[in-house]
């Protein structure tokens, strides 16, 4: 009786058009668009590009679109190498977001200097944390699978610019695990431990094509 009524409550839900939840699907990006990160060093503008990475195109237009980087804290930033961020500051909002996975791209262009790409674990590891590389990292990153979906238009110097001193001690990557704090405690914890580290105040699509 009750595998009938969980099936009969699945076809009431789809019959009368019940919103997907963030784990089962994200909203489908237009071929290109534009996001604006208002940031604690300027203006970043980055151009996203479907054709580039479409599960991860995907998901940094859903996540932009519902303000989950607003706040972010640039918590890895290794001078020269890469930034990174996508942990949110409301530790609730990060736990609800932080094993709903997408399935991986295969990687199409490469891990230049302003290009921007998710970070990852494990295969089937993509999440919400993204990078922007500061430098040309192509022969470090792009055999391990790391796959571009956007590129820095303008803005670039405010990138080279965020605070790199605490290097890999305020977060680190995901596969070091030594994000627990950023997670649980959130921005709180980054202010009074971290006090230097850069942000982003806004997020927002400015500018979208289909093509």
């Amino acid at each position: 009786m009750w595998p009938l009524i969980r099936v009969l409550a699945l076809w009431l839900g789809m019959a009368f058009g019940a919103a997907p939840t963030p784990a089962a699907a994200s909203a489908r990006a237009p071929e290109v668009f534009t996001v604006r990160l208002e940031t604690s060093r300027g203006v970043v503008v980055l151009e996203v590009h479907r054709d580039w990475a479409p599960h991860g195109a995907d998901r940094f237009y859903d996540l932009v679109r519902r303000r989950y980087y607003d706040g972010n804290r640039f918590f890895r930033v290794i001078a020269g190498r890469w930034a990174q961020f996508g942990i949110q500051g409301d530790p609730r909002e990060a736990a609800r977001w932080r094993e709903r996975a997408i399935p991986d791209d295969p990687r199409k262009e490469s891990n230049l200097r302003g290009t921007v790409a998710f970070a990852f674990a494990v295969p089937g590891g993509r999440t919400t944390q993204v990078f922007v590389n500061l430098g040309d990292n192509a022969d470090r990153l792009d055999g391990q699978g790391f796959a571009p979906f956007a590129r820095v238009v303008e803005g670039m110097e405010a990138m080279d610019a965020l605070y790199a001193g605490y290097g890999e001690d305020s977060g680190g990557g995901i596969r070091a695990g030594h994000q627990e704090p950023l997670f649980t405690r959130g921005n709180a914890y980054l202010a009074r431990a971290f006090p230097r580290l850069d942000y982003i105040r806004r997020a927002r699509i400015i500018r979208s094509a289909a093509r």
